[in-house]
Order: structure tokens, then sequence, then C-alpha cells
């Protein structure tokens, strides 16, 4: 234990030995968790879209000025035909085309419908399927506002027969997240990311830089077991992960009034469970690479599958069946998922407890395999 003790305070020392390092354990969550949740965001706004109005009567200007009003939508033109609508999509100047028919207005008052056409440019899947979403959602308000104008310009008989046609209304109630906040949602998952950056990619680059540096052959000759030299890399950055966990819950709750629903508690233990096995992860990264530049590389690509296929920006169940297989031995998936059941759905420590077993089975994996992955070469 002696030794373990010694190896962990001379690792503490050379960790804060760099003063730049200290300043970024607390300012690389509070840039991440200022600046990422607004960036990265899939809440679709600003669209542009042109509107080619035949019409050009009161009720199509009233909803031109309602779709220009919308926190959606940017009017960009009104132009005179749908060619030269068309030729501003293909300059990409614009996002959609909203086509109102000559007859808008007539159908509306005699035949109490009319329609009208909608251009989406797809190239953005995503984009252009959002964006017809909440066209034709403004389109459907705009028509029952004009429902009800119109029925009380009929006589009453008619008001009657028309008021007895019953209207099915769909009544959402968006549960967990009412105000369908995106950010709330995506915080979670960048917490998830800076424990993978800070105590997974760090200590790989830990031993590969006492390789390159020849100090690793001084503990190499010593009596030291492999045991002992693991943990004493390991350690500190699971100290470091703690910390940053508690600044992001911290910086959560103040910046964004989210505050995890389990408890503080069931967020810090989980936390520490996937700490365990993501800084094996680093270790065996760093026992397989000589150099920085082999480690760089085997990072980055752990990375990319950690978090693309971690069910941070979508959901794994949406995936093939060889990404969700992946995702099954992914421990970025298993604390994502327990992270916004904890903040989002208020769920407990025992309701995450499957995913937590998952993360703990993993990590005897991964920290064995780091283990006996290092050799001592004197």
């Amino acid at each position: 234990m002696k030794t373990l003790k010694f190896l962990i305070e001379k690792e503490f020392k050379q960790m804060f030995r760099n003063p730049l390092i200290p300043r970024l354990i607390v300012l690389f969550p509070i840039m991440v968790l200022l600046v990422f949740p607004w960036a990265v965001s899939f809440e679709i706004k600003n669209i542009r879209v042109d509107v080619v109005d035949h019409s050009k009567s009161v009720y199509s200007k009233r909803l031109t000025d309602k779709i220009a009003a919308s926190q959606y939508f940017i009017l960009h033109d009104t132009p005179p035909d749908y060619n030269a609508a068309m030729l501003n999509m293909e300059n990409d100047e614009t996002d959609m085309i909203l086509e109102i028919p000559a007859s808008f207005d007539v159908d509306l008052v005699k035949r109490r419908e009319s329609g009208v056409g909608v251009a989406v440019n797809s190239v953005n899947g995503t984009q252009g399927l959002l964006g017809s979403n909440y066209v034709m959602q403004i389109v459907n308000d705009f028509s029952s506002e004009l429902r009800g104008e119109l029925t009380q310009t009929l006589p009453p008989q008619s008001r009657v027969s028309l008021m007895r046609l019953k209207k099915m209304n769909i009544v959402p109630q968006y549960k967990y997240n009412p105000a369908l906040d995106y950010k709330k949602f995506m915080i979670p998952g960048f917490m998830v990311l800076l424990l993978t950056i800070l105590c997974g990619i760090l200590p790989a680059l830990n031993i590969v830089i006492e390789k390159e540096n020849g100090t690793i052959n001084q503990i190499n000759v010593t009596p030291i077991s492999k045991m002992n030299f693991i943990l004493a890399k390991l350690i500190p950055y699971w100290a470091v992960g703690l910390v940053v966990m508690i600044i992001s819950i911290t910086l959560s709750f103040l910046i964004y009034g989210l505050w995890p629903g389990g408890g503080v508690v069931a967020v810090l233990i989980s936390a520490i469970v996937f700490i365990l096995s993501v800084s094996g992860l680093g270790i065996i990264i760093s026992n397989y690479s000589e150099t920085m530049q082999q480690a760089s590389f085997l990072v980055m690509f752990f990375i990319l599958i950690l978090v693309l296929l971690g069910g941070m920006f979508t959901p794994v169940s949406s995936m093939p069946a060889w990404a969700q297989a992946i995702a099954a031995i992914n421990p970025f998936n298993y604390l994502t998922t327990a992270f916004r059941m904890l903040y989002l759905n208020g769920s407990s420590l025992a309701d995450v407890s499957g995913n937590l077993l998952a993360l703990g089975a993993i990590a005897v994996v991964l920290n064995g395999w780091a283990v006996f992955s290092y050799k001592k070469r004197g």
C-alpha cells in the first residue's frame, strides 16, 4: 500500500506540474456546457421559405403573414411564379416553397376547403421533414381559425348542422420534457462526453508519454507490481472525473435549471462505475501504443465509435442490428441512458441498476485486460 501511495502522489505531482492542466479541468466542462448545448442541436429554425401567392387575396396574405411570424421560418421572398422560386432553391437561397393557388379565397368561402402546394429542399433530410411538418401545422391552425370565422357567417340552421359534425382533436402531452427543450436532452450526453475525454483519453496518453520520454524503463526495473502501476495511473483521473462531474452538475443547474430528479448521489455513483470502465479502455490503448501518434489515432477511432454508436444523438433502437450489437458493449450508451433517466425521467438508482451492472461488467473486463496487457520490460 505504501508503494501505491507514493506512486499516486507522483502522478498527482506530475499532473499538476503543468499549470495548464488544473485550469483545463475547470474550464473544459464550463466551455462544453456553455457552448455545445446551444450549438449542437437538432432543433430546426430559421428555415428560409418562398411564398408563391397566385391568389393575392386577404386570406392568402394572412397565411403568408402567419408563416413569416413563426419562429421556425424566415420569409425569404414572394416570387411571381413557381419557376422563379425553384431557381432560388437551386441556388441554395431558400429551403422551402409554399404555393397558394389562385382560387384560394373562393374555395375557402364556397367549398370550406382549399389546398396549398409545398416543395421542400430535402438535401438535409431532417430539415426537410421537420420543415414540412411545421408548415402543415401552421396551415392546419390557419384552417381551424378560418373555420371558426366562416361558421359565424352561416345562417343559424346551417351553423347548427355544421357544428354537429364532430371533429377529432389530438391533444398531446409531453412528459419529462414539456417544453421540448433539446438542450436538456443533450446536456446529460455532454456530461458523459466530458468523462470519456478526461478519464479515457488522458490516461491513454499518460503512459505513452512515459514511453516516449524513456521514464517507463525506470518503472519496469523496479519491483512494482503491474496492478499497483495501473492503479496509480488511474486513480488521479478517477478523482478528476468526480471533480468534473460536480462542476457539471452545478453548472447545469445554474445555467439551465436542470437538476437530477433521481438525486445527485445516484448521478455520482453512475459516473464512478463508468469512469472505472472507460479508464480501463484508455490504459489498453496505451499498452498497445508505442508513440503518441499511434495512441492519438487509436483514441480518435474509439471516441468516434463510443459517441456515434452510444445513443447521444440518435436512439440505439433506430440503428441497424450490427450497430445495436456494438452499442450493447459500449459503456457510453449505458451511462447516457442512465443520466437521461436520472435527470429527465426522475428515475431512482434502482431504476438504472441494469445499466450500472452492465457498466460494472464492462469495467471488470476492460481493467483486467489493461493489467494483463501491460508488459514490464526491463
